[in-house]
Parts: structure tokens; sequence; C-alpha cells
């Protein structure tokens, strides 16, 4: 069993930016699939940006040019770098891992506002 423990959420005016970090309790290296998704109040539950094990990444076209996902597989870390957020960004951000499992995090709290 992998379990994963996000960090770096907060609060932050329109336009800065978050660096999340989601921490695996083992290897990441065999989960082909590691991805960021976000809820907001009274929404559902949309992914955000995903690492497939081969180095592709994908991106909700709401993020696109403002967030990036990396995976340090050494580290059993992925990270979402956040920039240029804005007040609907607002959101509790999860990290899930899919292999031969479905793991996901506890979900960290992000807020833009000013």
């Amino acid at each position: 069993q992998v379990q994963l423990v996000e960090s770096g959420g907060g609060l932050v005016q329109p336009g800065g930016s978050l660096r999340l970090s989601c921490a695996a309790s083992g290897s990441i290296f065999r989960i082909n699939f590691m991805g960021w998704y976000r809820q907001a109040p009274g929404k559902q539950r949309e992914l955000v940006a995903s690492s497939i094990s081969n180095g592709d990444t994908n991106y909700a076209d709401s993020v696109k040019g403002r967030f990036t996902i990396s995976r340090d597989n050494l580290k059993n870390t992925v990270y979402l770098q956040m920039n240029s957020l804005k007040p609907e960004d607002t959101a509790v951000y999860y990290c899930r891992g899919l292999g031969h499992h479905d793991y996901w995090g506890q979900g960290t709290q992000v807020t833009v506002s000013s």
C-alpha cells in the first residue's frame, strides 16, 4: 500500500503562485498515472493535471500555460506548480496515484483571494 500526503496549499492573492507537493510513502516508479484533482464547493471533482510514467503530461484547458505537473521518482514525490492563480482556482486539491491500486491523498486547501 502507498499513502499519499499533499502539502503546500494556503491562501494566495490573485496572480500569485503556489507549489503543491504529493509525497508517497512508497515508490511511485511503478505507478503509471499520477494526477492532481480539485474540488470546489458545490462542484464535482475534476482532473487538473496528470503525469504518465512514459513522460506524457496533460492539463485541463482552464490551467494550461499556468500549471505544471512534475514527478520525481527518486523522491517519490509529485509536484504541481501553479502560477498566475485566479479566484476560480480556489478548491481542495487532491493527489491520485493509479496503477494496480487506486491511491488518493487527503487533500490540501488552496484559496485565491485578495
